[in-house]
């Protein structure tokens, strides 16, 4: 199955890009995000620039410098990141009643849908799972090959 012109991403995701920590999921992360790079069809948030730069400055270990997180939140500033407005918010507080989420994943998935965006590239919510026409990936279960994936 396509997943769609636009692809939104989880901070989780842009984080294990930068982490060696765990190999597997560090090259799984970049490889899918230099395939939305060169697509230009990568989107995201102001919400996960925002917790990018504060847990690769701080979680990861080593910490990630802070001029090298900032030059990272530039780039995808590229991305033409959705900032939270109330339509956002109040639908986000619509999905966390109606999928039992978190309000953050919620606002994540509210963001995603104000983009137009198919998919979501998340390691914390359920792979596969459809949310209000947004379906979950994981990018550790399935390659970025599945953007070439026929609809048939």
């Amino acid at each position: 199955m396509a997943i769609g012109p636009t692809v939104f991403v989880d901070t989780n995701i842009l984080l294990y890009s930068e982490d060696l920590a765990d190999p597997v999921k560090h090259q799984a992360a970049r490889a899918w995000l230099r395939e939305l790079w060169l697509r230009r069809c990568g989107r995201i948030s102001s919400q996960v620039l925002d917790e990018f730069y504060t847990r690769a400055t701080a979680g990861l270990k080593p910490a990630m410098p802070a001029g090298d997180a900032r030059a990272e939140v530039r780039r995808y500033q590229r991305w033409q990141p959705w900032r939270t407005d109330q339509a956002t918010v109040e639908n986000a507080w619509a999905i966390e009643s109606r999928y039992q989420l978190g309000f953050g994943d919620a606002l994540i998935v509210a963001a995603a849908q104000q983009q137009g965006c198919a998919c979501l590239l998340s390691e914390d919510l359920s792979h596969d799972r459809q949310i209000d026409g947004v379906r979950i990936i994981s990018p550790f279960l399935v390659g970025p090959d599945l953007l070439d994936a026929s609809t048939a």
